[in-house]
């Protein structure tokens, strides 16, 4: 896994991981990338401070422990992971086709319900430039059948 600061067009940074530098190649290059904070998806490298290794001949410093902002912060993140939790155990997973259900809802052609689903960045902006009742997840969610 590898670790890239991105930032958007509006000047958001935001921390994501990749299995690979080509993966991230590759999603960028999809069109899968958009700012967790406004939705923009014109996502590039954000300037990342280097990994510098200590000398060989001094011990790594202990690495504190999370204290202040780092521990608000944290518990902040678990508490937002909680509710998604929570919400999504009333939410059934529809993949691919979330944007497709969600117009059928609105329009009457299916029932509704809570769903929660994939979306491409243009297929989202579409729904929510149209009205539609619909908002991003915080966190990645693992489709049913996928767990490890």
């Amino acid at each position: 896994m590898i670790v890239f600061d991105l930032k958007c067009g509006a000047a958001h940074v935001f921390e994501a991981w990749f299995g690979s530098s080509a993966d991230y190649e590759q999603q960028k290059a999809r069109g899968l990338l958009s700012c967790p904070m406004c939705g923009d998806p014109g996502i590039d490298k954000a300037v990342m401070a280097p990994a510098v290794a200590a000398k060989g001949n001094r011990a790594a410093p202990a690495m504190p422990m999370a204290t202040g902002a780092d521990a608000e912060c944290k518990a902040m993140l678990a508490a937002l992971a909680r509710a998604q939790k929570q919400m999504l155990e009333g939410s059934d997973w529809v993949g691919s086709a979330f944007a497709a259900e969600v117009r059928d809802m609105h329009n009457g052609d299916r029932p509704q319900r809570a769903i929660h689903g994939e979306a491409t960045p243009d297929e989202a902006r579409a729904l929510i430039e149209d009205g539609l009742p619909v908002a991003p997840l915080p966190f990645p969610v693992t489709p049913p059948g996928r767990e490890n």
